[in-house]
């Protein structure tokens, strides 16, 4: 026989047995546009701007402004690749657009397939920084020892907030070949 008042208080935690799942179902749906709007606001995950080449060439150049982009490459550990920025940083005018590139090597007697995830900070930079071609936008295949020169298309858009005067546009390069071939 259970106590006196344990059934009331058993009625009384049903409510909550059906509400922790649907609480948790409606968390696990909510995760993407969370996590997208935190990348949105960070510029973390290569979340950019989104002109396209038609967009970004009508944009009119900032001639009286100047931004410095910099630019950073790194791996993730163990990985069997060389990869750096072409060069460091660069001034450049908003509303116009540059090309920069990076460069990678692959390190193995067998080929790779590797995958650059970008991200851009300050976060508030990250949607009025462009880019029209990147190599993040595939995979890359590189054959045994293969080096290459991947190019970065860009554009600063003349929105860019006057108090931001440094963007760096980061990568990190991921050997993805074991997913690729999967």
């Amino acid at each position: 026989m259970s106590p006196p008042g344990h059934s009331r208080r058993r009625r009384a935690n049903l409510p909550l047995l059906f509400l922790v799942p649907v609480l948790m179902f409606g968390f696990g749906y909510l995760m993407v546009p969370i996590y997208n709007a935190f990348c949105d606001l960070t510029g973390l995950n290569g979340k950019t701007g989104t002109l396209s080449v038609t967009e970004a060439a009508k944009l009119e150049a900032d001639e009286d402004r100047l931004v410095k982009v910099e630019f950073t490459g790194s791996l993730n550990q163990y990985a069997p690749w060389e990869f750096a920025p072409r060069e460091a940083s660069m001034m450049v005018h908003p509303g116009r657009q540059y090309k920069t590139s990076y460069v990678a090597t692959n390190r193995l007697d067998r080929s790779l397939v590797g995958q650059a995830v970008p991200s851009v900070s300050p976060g508030r930079a990250a949607t009025h920084f462009n880019k029209t071609e990147c190599f993040c936008f595939v995979q890359q295949e590189f054959g045994p020892g293969e080096t290459r020169d991947m190019p970065v298309v860009f554009i600063v858009d003349p929105a860019l907030p006057r108090n931001v005067d440094t963007v760096t546009l980061s990568y990190t390069f991921f050997n993805v070949t074991e997913q690729a071939v999967n």
